[in-house]
Order: structure tokens, then C-alpha cells, then sequence
């Protein structure tokens, strides 16, 4: 019989075949976050602080090449974006124990920290180098192994960018397979990842319908949602101030963090005043004409018009049919109404800014709510006011799991210009259909194992002091290293396979594999 070797050997894209793809890469980084595990905190931070450093030292390299390859956003800004989720977040983590235990005398409890183990994460074409520096650097402060998976708009940057992390991470000490990358992601590879019983948690960032199919995958998924930010501007506002953080904001990086402000929200009596604030500080007032052909080009039957994603003010002007000024960053569109039938107060990714005039305060707010309530509940919400009870009454009502005051929301609401902890995924709450509503951080990739002793004062607790996990540090590398398809970094140093051992489980996955591609065969041969 003279077989088609060709229809013999193409069984890549199969089910059958990106099941064992999975379950290799899934395998090496299970292997990995039980080796984490041997690790102490010292040995744990230096491993950070040495991804934490590369990632510095490459921040500029890959804003450029994010930019270059995406056509999304300013390179400056994204290099400032990778220097914050690098060095930065580090030193906001430094401090922070997220390996020994915890004991409470008081209440007699002792807290064991547990990682996830294996994390998939998801990485956006929109702010790609970032979310991959976040979210190596909260695994590796926890002692989880992750798995990333770039958008395919920015898969050589993020590809090249987690391998880079890598090679660092395991020269520093980390367990081989720590960090992989999916190297060529499409939408069946990355619902098998997310729903093979291998991986422990999600974390997703990206396009609404990605996310809603991580919280459906049946793991923990951790994600966030649309943002579409108010930005109120009260009578007590300093305007000159008000007016240079929303265009400071609404124009880093051609506004495509979905913390940015949507909509401009204000009153009657500082109106005129607001408006020459906005235009000293960069924006472009648009006239009604302006206004209405930029709602016909950002919004179509389909919905917003991706090719002004990240776009800059005056490239976006052009192609809605006028002309501004050089200087000008911000586009900023008068609306009289605010909800579905007005399209330019939906979340738009691009520096464009809707302002809407209240009669009151009260309308003001109930404006705000629904701004929220159309698009973007439980995200951002931002007040510009030096009154604290309006303020106070403007948080409480607005469905928003975070409110920015007096600060630039796309820097604030991720806890780079206010206290907030520092993050690229932003939970949504209850509001905004998540469980999670706090700045994602690595305190949400462990949970505690609580020894809790009876509360009678005659039961005394035991003595813990000087007890704990036992770290007795590396081990050898993956038995897995080499398998196809687990994207290992180049050029590490490794040592001989023969000095690993082939677990039980191992040789059993490989039986499986055989069977499987055995299987595949007999069906090609069969047609």
C-alpha cells in the first residue's frame, strides 16, 4: 500500500494532538511549581529582582518593538509602562511574605501560604510587555509556574519577551519551566489550555469574549472587564489641575489602558472656564460637525472601529475628515446625552473624550451611573472635587469597584500615581460579573492553609516560632526539557536528562502520547 505521507504527518492542528501539546507544556510547569515550592524567600525575592532588573534593562527594546509590531500606542509610554512592572512592582512586593507562615498568637492561628501552582495567562495586544512583566513577576513572588499566552497581534514581542524572563529567571536559580510561552497561539490551543484539568488558575486579561471563556472553562479564572470611566469635574475642582490629568491621562499611550477616562462629566457654572482648561492643556474642543463625523468613524453597525485603537489625536482627526492643531493630543466631543443612543459615550481605546454639561450634582452623578451601567460596571470611576462629601456620595452610588480622586485614572486606577497596589488587571467585582474586585496582585495567586486552635482559654496553642516548611532549595531540572511545543528558553544550562529519573507519571504521559499519535494514524490510514 503507498501511503500519503503527507496526510499521514499533518496531524498538528488535531484535538487529539493539541491535547498532548497542552498536557507537555502543562506537565513541565506542574513539575516546575512543585520544585518552587523547595524554595525560601530569599531565594524566592532574588529570582524576582533578577527578572525584575531584565525586564528594566529591556523596557525600552520592547515598548518600541510593541508599538512596531501592534500599531498601538507611544513608545516612550510603554517604556514607562514596562519600567513600572518591572523594578517598581518589585520594590512594592519587596516586603511582602508570601512564603513563610503567619502565626496570630492572639487568636491562636497559624497561616500556611499555598500557591496556585499552575497559572495560564493571558496577555493583550494593547499593552502586551507590561502585562506580561505584571504577571511573570506576581508568579514568581508566589512560587507559581505560569504559562503565557500572547495576543497573536503581539506574539513576537511577548514570545521573545517571556523567553528573555526566562533565561533570567533560571540563571538566577528558578526551576526550568517556570515561564513558558505559547509560541503560536489560536483560539483552539488556548480553550484547551484553559479548560485541561492541568492548569489551576486562569489569569485574563484581554478582549471581553476571551475572558468570558476563561470564566466558563470550569478552572478558577481570575479576569477583568470593559472599562468606560466618568470623570467627574465639580465646582470645588481646581480646573487648571482637573483638566491637566485627564489630558495627561486620556493621552498616555494613545489612551489604549482601560482605566482611562471615557466621558468628561461636569456642571453649568464652571463649563466655559473647564473647556479653556482642557484646550491650555492639549485637548481639541470639536465643534458639532467635528463631533458628529468622529461618531460616524469610530462607530459602525459592527460596533467601535479597531483601526482607531491607539491611534494619536491627530491621525484619528484626519481620517474622521479634519484637520487640529500639532500640539493637540485629545479629542474632546460635547454630547448632550448620555447612553445607547449616543455611541461616543461607549469605552473608546483611542484619545477621545467625551464632555457632557449636568444642571446639578445630583444629575451629575445619576449620569455617571449610567455612563456605568451602559459599559464598564464595577472598573473606574474618577472625581476631580475638593469637597469630601461630594466625593463621598459620588463613590457610594457609582458601581464602580474603585474611584480616582484628583489623579489621572489611567495611572491611578492601576496604583502608579495612587496608593493603590500597582497592577495591569483590574477586577471588576460584583459589579462587573467577577469575584474579584481589588487591583490584581500576587496575594491573589495563593490561599492559606489555617491550623486554627480551640478557642477555650484552656486549650493553649502550640509553639510555632521556630517551625515551618521545610526549603531544602533546587532540584534537578524538568524531566520534560526539550519536549516540542513547551517553548523552553535557548541557552540554558541544563543538566544531562540521564540525571532525572523517570517518574511513574511520566512514563505513563508518555504511553499516552503514543497512543494518541498511534491513534491518529489509523484514522488517516482507514480513509
Amino acid at each position: 500500500m503507498e501511503l500519503d505521507f503527507q496526510k499521514v504527518i499533518d496531524i498538528s492542528d488535531t484535538p487529539v494532538a493539541r491535547r498532548a501539546q497542552v498536557d507537555a507544556v502543562l506537565e513541565r510547569a506542574r513539575w516546575a511549581s512543585q520544585a518552587f515550592q523547595r524554595y525560601d524567600r530569599d531565594m524566592t525575592l532574588a529570582i524576582a529582582e533578577a527578572v525584575a532588573d531584565t525586564a528594566y534593562e529591556k523596557a525600552a527594546e520592547y515598548g518600541e518593538w510593541a508599538v512596531r509590531e501592534t500599531g498601538f500606542g507611544v513608545a516612550e509610554h510603554k517604556t514607562i509602562k514596562n519600567q513600572l512592572t518591572s523594578r517598581t512592582l518589585f520594590e512594592h512586593y519587596r516586603d511582602h511574605d508570601f512564603v513563610n507562615p503567619r502565626i496570630d498568637r492572639a487568636r491562636k492561628l497559624v497561616e500556611i501560604p499555598r500557591p496556585a501552582g499552575v497559572i495560564f495567562a493571558l496577555a493583550p495586544s494593547t499593552n502586551p510587555i507590561a502585562t506580561v512583566n505584571f504577571k511573570v513577576l506576581a508568579a514568581l513572588l508566589t512560587r507559581n509556574a505560569i504559562v503565557l499566552s500572547p495576543h497573536p497581534a503581539a506574539r513576537e514581542c511577548c514570545t521573545d519577551a517571556a523567553h528573555t524572563l526566562a533565561r533570567a529567571a533560571e540563571a538566577a536559580g528558578a526551576p526550568s519551566g517556570a515561564i513558558q510561552v505559547v509560541t503560536d497561539p489560536s483560539i483552539p490551543l488556548i480553550e484547551a489550555f484553559m479548560r485541561s484539568e492541568k492548569t489551576n488558575v486562569i489569569l485574563a486579561t484581554g478582549g471581553n469574549a476571551m475572558v468570558r471563556a476563561a470564566y466558563s472553562s470550569s478552572n478558577p479564572a481570575i479576569g477583568v472587564g470593559p472599562g468606560n470611566a466618568p470623570a467627574f469635574v465639580d465646582a470645588t475642582a481646581d480646573l487648571r489641575s482637573a483638566a491637566r490629568h485627564l489630558i495627561e491621562s486620556k493621552s498616555f499611550d494613545n489612551s489604549v489602558l482601560c482605566t482611562n477616562e471615557s466621558m468628561v462629566i461636569t456642571l453649568a457654572q464652571v463649563d466655559a472656564d473647564l473647556r479653556k482648561a482642557l484646550q491650555q492643556a492639549g485637548a481639541h474642543l470639536c465643534s458639532e460637525e467635528e463631533t458628529a463625523a468622529l461618531r460616524g468613524y469610530l462607530f459602525h453597525s459592527r460596533g467601535f472601529n479597531v483601526e482607531a485603537i491607539g491611534r494619536d489625536a491627530r491621525w484619528i482627526a484626519e481620517q474622521a475628515g479634519f484637520r487640529i492643531k500639532p500640539k493637540a493630543s485629545v479629542l474632546v466631543t460635547p454630547v448632550t446625552k448620555i447612553g445607547v443612543a449616543e455611541p461616543l459615550s461607549k469605552e473608546k481605546l483611542c484619545p477621545v473624550m467625551g464632555y457632557y454639561v449636568a444642571r446639578s450634582v445630583t444629575q451629575a452623578i445619576t449620569q455617571a451611573r449610567a455612563l456605568l451601567r451602559m459599559s464598564g460596571a464595577g472598573h473606574t470611576a474618577v472625581i476631580h472635587s475638593r469637597d469630601a462629601a461630594t466625593a463621598m456620595d459620588y463613590a457610594a452610588a457609582v458601581e464602580s469597584c474603585r474611584v480616582v480622586v484628583n489623579a489621572p485614572a489611567s495611572q491611578g486606577a492601576s496604583g502608579f500615581a495612587t496608593h493603590l497596589p500597582p497592577t495591569f488587571t483590574v477586577g471588576t467585582g460584583f459589579f462587573g460579573r467577577s469575584a474579584i474586585g481589588d487591583n490584581i496582585g500576587p496575594k491573589h495567586l495563593i490561599q492559606w492553609t489555617r491550623l486554627a486552635y480551640n478557642k477555650d482559654e484552656a486549650e493553649e496553642m502550640g509553639d510555632y516560632s521556630a517551625l515551618g516548611p521545610r526549603f531544602s532549595g533546587p532540584i534537578p531540572p524538568a524531566p520534560a526539557d526539550g519536549v516540542p511545543g513547551s517553548a523552553a528558553a535557548p541557552n540554558v544550562t541544563r543538566l544531562p536528562r540521564a540525571a532525572t529519573p523517570v517518574t511513574a507519571e511520566e512514563r505513563a504521559m508518555r504511553e499516552d502520547i503514543r497512543r494518541i499519535i498511534v491513534e491518529e494514524l489509523r484514522a488517516v490510514l482507514r480513509k
